[in-house]
């Protein structure tokens, strides 16, 4: 495939699409990266399992502590329309995020990334990387090993984190089990919120968890019942006593 590093170049002067309000714009590539620091990472295209389930949904997470850490902005590219990208967005809930249809393959082929992945019937896609570009320049590649598959190693968000900044600290996330109409789920999730910690709500009776489903990973029926970090802290009460203990 013969990758190219591009590391101390400019990034291709192109111009991209985006849907925003309902409209297909234009979004030029000097607009973006002028002056500024950006984080780009590009994904073999938006739906596919790996770009769905870790490497968009961690970028997402992690955007709080690039920003702190001199990133103004990132970007996830992929060679799929403005409408499938605007799309995936909205299902991936990726606020923190602008995703651009590099819809020609134009950007992708001049940073050196274009394959061919019609094994998959995928035809002309990026391969997976990233990088951090300042000023309109590469700084840093973090480009996926030249083998079979879609590895993906070394293009994730911590390691764009640890590039930036090695002490970087990572953010805790919870999962909160509710039922609809509960006061005590709620004030699970102040408690949450008043704490930034960041939180999947998934209500009994919907994604086809039950008050069985709840009973058989706790032991217990009552909501809510919450982790943090994959740790199961309990209730409402018990989640108040944990962040008590943390600041004693």
């Amino acid at each position: 495939m013969a990758l190219q590093n591009r590391e101390g170049e400019f990034v291709p002067n192109v111009s991209l699409k985006q849907r925003r309000g309902g409209e297909l714009i234009d979004v030029e590539t000097k607009d973006i990266f002028s002056g500024r620091t950006v984080a780009v990472f590009s994904l073999p295209g938006a739906y596919t399992p790996t770009c769905s389930s870790t490497h968009l949904p961690r970028y997402n997470e992690l955007a709080e502590q690039l920003f702190a850490n001199g990133v103004d902005e990132i970007v996830c590219l992929s060679v799929n329309d403005a409408f499938v990208m605007e799309a995936w967005g909205e299902h991936q809930e990726a606020e923190n995020l602008s995703l651009l249809a590099d819809g020609n393959g134009s950007f992708t082929e001049g940073m050196g990334m274009l394959v061919d992945k019609s094994d998959l019937g995928f035809g002309k896609r990026s391969w997976r990387y990233s990088m951090l570009v300042r000023d309109g320049k590469v700084e840093k590649m973090f480009i996926e090993p030249e083998k079979p598959g879609d590895p993906f190693e070394v293009s994730d968000a911590d390691t764009m984190l640890d590039y930036l900044n090695p002490q970087a600290s990572r953010p805790s996330f919870a999962t909160v089990i509710t039922k609809p109409g509960c006061p005590h789920c709620a004030r699970a999730k102040q408690t949450l919120a008043d704490h930034h910690i960041a939180y999947e709500d998934i209500s009994i009776g919907n994604r086809d968890v039950t008050s069985r489903s709840l009973r058989a990973m706790t032991g217990r029926a009552t909501t809510p019942q919450v982790w943090i970090d994959g740790q199961h802290i309990g209730g409402a009460d018990e989640l108040a006593e944990h962040f008590e203990k943390a600041s004693a």
